[in-house]
C-alpha cells in the first residue's frame, strides 16, 4: 500500500468564500500515483470546512443565505464565544457543512458522480489556512 499526504494552503480575501478544489485535489492524485484507494481531504481549521457538491454559482449564494440565516454573522453579542473573537458563527457553519471529504479512487481518477466537485468552505477568511489531502492505495 501506497501513502501521500499534502496540505493545501490558501489565502482568502473575503471572510467567507468557496472555492473549487477539485484540480489542485486531481493534481494531487497524480503526484501520488495511486490508482485505487481512497483520498481523504479535510479542513485543518475548525472555521472551514471541506464538502462535495456542484459547481453552480447560483447554488453557493443559496449556501451563503442559507449558512447566515442558520447561524447569522451579527450581532456577535448573540454568541457566548465571542467574548474572545467575533467568529461563533463561523464555528457553526463549519458544523453544519462538515470538516471532510472522502472519495473512492478507481483507475487513477476521483470516483465522482454526476456534477461533484470538492469545496473548501471559508467562515473566518482574510487569513492563511489549509486543507490536508491524505491518499491511500495501491
Amino acid at each position: 500500500m501506497i501513502s501521500y499526504r499534502k496540505e493545501l494552503w490558501f489565502d482568502t480575501t473575503r471572510r467567507r468564500e468557496f472555492i473549487n478544489i477539485t484540480p489542485e485535489i486531481e493534481r494531487c492524485l497524480a503526484e501520488s500515483g495511486i490508482r485505487e484507494g481512497l483520498l481523504l481531504c479535510n479542513a485543518m481549521h475548525i472555521t472551514a470546512s471541506v464538502f462535495i457538491n456542484d459547481d453552480e454559482s447560483g447554488l453557493h449564494q443559496d449556501f451563503e443565505v442559507w449558512l447566515e440565516k442558520l447561524a447569522p454573522e451579527k450581532p456577535y453579542a448573540q454568541y457566548r464565544h465571542n467574548g474572545y473573537e467575533d467568529n461563533a458563527d463561523a464555528h457553526l457553519k463549519r458544523s453544519v457543512m462538515g470538516r471532510e471529504v472522502v472519495v473512492a479512487v478507481t483507475g487513477g481518477k476521483l470516483d465522482f458522480g454526476p456534477w461533484e466537485q470538492i469545496f473548501y468552505g471559508e467562515f473566518d477568511g482574510k487569513r492563511r489556512k489549509r486543507v490536508l489531502v491524505k491518499i491511500i492505495g495501491e
